[in-house]
């Protein structure tokens, strides 16, 4: 079985959103003490998470990220500000509660899971060879999916950790979509014009030596083990009727990769923020979501999406926690 074929029947038998629900919330907010549409984003923010979470009174309690670590054999091709050494020194600060997106977590009252999906074990280089193989891809995706199986959350972060990974990423979403390179490639951890170029160099010469596959294919061809562990958490996560805030490009990638594959596949999810990444705004145009913030975030680790899960919780609280006009005699 392809893994394109594997991944699309799990898809399939996937439940869809609780639509009694979704429909409950939304008259209860356009009932509330407010003028009508007064919190209109926040409304249907709460609406599409009640539908997920299956209630007519939706909460943000357990919310949970899960980052994933990798490193990328296209580091070798100096796209990257850092070192790859980095990954390795970046999943220990993570592990031992000391980096970005750990203290955030804390801040908000989220739980943190980190993967280690091939620190030391880096994915081919892209530009001149595939990923991986068909054996690691399903590795990885089934890492993603066991991670996801394993939380009790009630709304899930999944971020990233991989130095070079904005270039597997951008080679994703450009094979996907088609289109100039420099359309989907930014400048990652703020690159000078020399790595820029050779940066742009590698993602055409990846999506040249891909050609056209399928989603998960391009997943495989061209990503990396992180991405396609992503790939399989977000998997995990619709079977599991878990709502989902994506983070930036290198999140987004694969999502969109479930996307194509499968016409609803994203319904849990919802765009945390857009980064300055041009690839990431131009996904989020592609698959009809819109940011919950626009701060210019470009971290990764799951930490734009962290940064707006408050925003989540406070849709369900303006929404579930206060009065409708019939209730207080109005």
């Amino acid at each position: 079985m392809t893994v394109d074929a594997f991944v699309g029947d799990l898809l399939a038998g996937a439940p869809g959103p609780d639509l009694a629900a979704r429909d409950a919330i939304a008259e209860r907010a356009a009932n509330v003490l407010r003028p009508a549409g007064a919190l209109a984003r926040l409304d249907e923010v709460a609406a599409w998470l009640g539908s997920w979470q299956r209630t007519a009174t939706p909460r943000v309690e357990r919310p949970a990220v899960v980052v994933f670590a990798a490193d990328h054999g296209v580091a070798a091709e100096d796209v990257s500000a850092y070192p790859p050494e980095i990954t390795a020194a970046m999943l220990r600060a993570l592990r031992e509660g000391v980096a970005t997106a750990t203290a955030m977590a804390r801040a908000i009252g989220a739980t943190v899971e980190v993967v280690d999906v091939g620190v030391g074990d880096p994915t081919g280089n892209v530009a001149t060879e595939p990923a991986m193989s068909r054996e690691r891809f399903r590795s990885s995706f089934e890492a993603g999916r066991a991670a996801a199986r394993a939380l009790e959350t009630d709304l899930l972060v999944v971020g990233e950790m991989g130095i070079g990974n904005t270039t597997p990423a951008a080679a994703v979403a450009a094979t996907l979509y088609g289109g100039p390179v420099e359309e989907w490639t930014g400048r990652g951890t703020g690159v000078d014009d020399a790595t820029y170029e050779r940066k742009l160099r590698v993602v055409d010469a990846a999506r040249r030596r891909a050609g056209s596959p399928p989603p998960m294919e391009t997943l495989r061809q061209v990503g990396g083990a992180e991405l396609v562990a992503i790939a399989g958490a977000l998997t995990e996560a619709r079977l599991r009727s878990i709502p989902v805030v994506l983070d930036g490009l290198i999140t987004t990638s694969p999502a969109a990769a479930l996307g194509v594959l499968h016409a609803g596949a994203l319904g849990h999810c919802v765009a945390g923020h857009r980064s300055p990444e041009p690839g990431h705004g131009l996904l989020l145009e592609k698959l009809g979501l819109e940011p919950l913030l626009d701060l210019g975030l470009r971290l990764g680790e799951g930490s734009g999406a962290l940064a707006a899960v408050p925003l989540v919780r406070l849709a369900a609280a303006v929404v579930t926690d206060v009065a409708t006009f019939a209730e207080w005699g109005l």
